[in-house]
């Protein structure tokens, strides 16, 4: 089991940034890539960005590359999104996942391949 603590959400106007912190605890030694995903009212939960944990490499939806930036501090077992330049349609409950060794793998940017989630953090951007 791998337990995840989000926070850093909050109200922003457009332009602002905001931090969003995810610590893992438990069975943090079968990470194999951390990531965010978002879900605004009546919309599915969509893919935002993704980490590795032992090479650090990431992948970006396009809606927020140059804007988001991913970061991870393996010694906390802490994965960090910094999200400058906010825009009104980036307001949604943002959940970190974690997927682990040995579980189903349906491609990064999909929930399915993740096993462990957060409880949810609100985002929202003010026009």
């Amino acid at each position: 089991q791998v337990q995840l603590v989000e926070s850093g959400g909050g109200l922003v106007q457009a332009g602002g940034s905001l931090r969003l912190s995810c610590a893992a605890s438990g069975r943090t030694f079968s990470v194999v890539t951390m990531g965010w995903f978002r879900q605004a009212p009546g919309k599915e939960r969509e893919f935002v960005v993704s980490i590795s944990w032992s090479g650090g490499g990431t992948d970006y939806t396009d809606s927020v590359k140059g804007r988001f930036t991913i970061s991870r501090d393996n010694a906390k077992n802490t994965v960090y999104l910094q999200m400058n330049s906010l825009k009104p349609e980036d307001t949604a409950v943002y959940y970190c996942a974690v997927r682990t060794s040995g579980g189903t793998y349906y491609g990064l940017r999909s929930p399915r391949s993740y096993g462990y989630w957060g409880q949810g953090t609100q985002v929202t951007v003010s026009s």
